[in-house]
Order: structure tokens, then sequence, then C-alpha cells
């Protein structure tokens, strides 16, 4: 479980109450997307012609431009995760930061699950360090406009994300 019991109105979109801009909804999509592209080869080299991963990659920026409506995206990502139903290890938790980067245009606090998974599988097959590298690689992506958000959420929710976000 990736969300908090108690949400944090910064993530929450101005339409249902919060303050989360759409324009900061979609960087946080973008990045997501990113961290889960960065892992996922560790998932198409064990299924290389399995593409519901890397089309849940895709749907996630395809609903930034405005191309897919949100549920089509959500959808993409629920088949990404689908797709790690029956493995193990870091080609499981690569197509789940996939689905997990398609569904932040459902929910926004979803962009650390992505951000999450995609840590949990360079950690399975590198260890503790390459772990933190790729944190650290994460970060250096973040968009300027939501690197604050980011990071506060990051140290809120570290503990229920595995503690994959200690430096």
């Amino acid at each position: 479980m990736i969300l908090p019991k108690e949400r944090d109105p910064r993530l929450i979109t101005e339409r249902r109450g919060g303050t989360l801009t759409d324009a900061d909804h979609h960087l946080l999509a973008l990045w997501a997307a990113a961290c889960a592209e960065h892992v996922l080869p560790l998932f198409e080299a064990v299924r290389p012609d399995d593409d519901r991963p890397r089309q849940a990659i895709e749907h996630a920026r395809a609903w930034v431009r405005g191309e897919v409506p949100m549920m089509r995206a959500r959808a993409a990502g629920g088949h990404a995760m689908g797709a790690a139903r029956d493995l193990r290890g870091a080609p499981r938790f690569a197509a789940y930061a996939a689905g997990q980067a398609a569904v932040v245009a459902h929910v926004a606090e979803h962009d650390l699950g992505a951000a999450a998974y995609a840590i949990k599988a360079v950690r399975v097959g590198d260890g503790e360090a390459a772990g933190r590298d790729e944190c650290r690689w994460q970060r250096e992506q973040l968009p300027d406009a939501v690197r604050t958000l980011v990071l506060d959420d990051q140290r809120r929710r570290n503990d229920i994300c595995w503690g994959v976000f200690t430096d």
C-alpha cells in the first residue's frame, strides 16, 4: 500500500478540493513515467513481446498531452500491473512502476508508487547502493515546480513505500 490514510491536499487536484494544479499534476505524471521507463528494460529483458508496461508509460504521457482520457490511462496502468502478476523480482517491480505511472492520471499520489517500485526493481538486482543511486537519479529528474512537493511527500510516505527514499 503506497497511499496514505490521510491525503495531502497539495496532491489532490483543485477540482477535487485540493491545491494541485493541472500543470503540476502533469509534471508529476511525466516524472513518474520517466522513473518507470528508466527501469523498463528489467521487464522487457524477460518479456520482450509484452508491451503492456511500455503502453502504460506511453498512456501516461498521452494523458498529459490531452490525447487520451484519464480512464484510458488508468486502464493501461491496470494492464501493466497485470503483466507483473506471474513474475517475481525486478521484472515484476518494473511492470508495477509502469502501471503506477499510468494511474497518476487518476490519483497524483501514485507518482511515488512509480518511483518506489522502480527503486525496488533496481535493489533486487543490484542491491541497496544501486537503489540509492536510482533514488538520486530520480530526484535529478524532478521538475523544479514540483521538487519540494515530491521531496516532502517522499519524507512523509517513506515508511509505507518500503523505506526506499532514504539516502
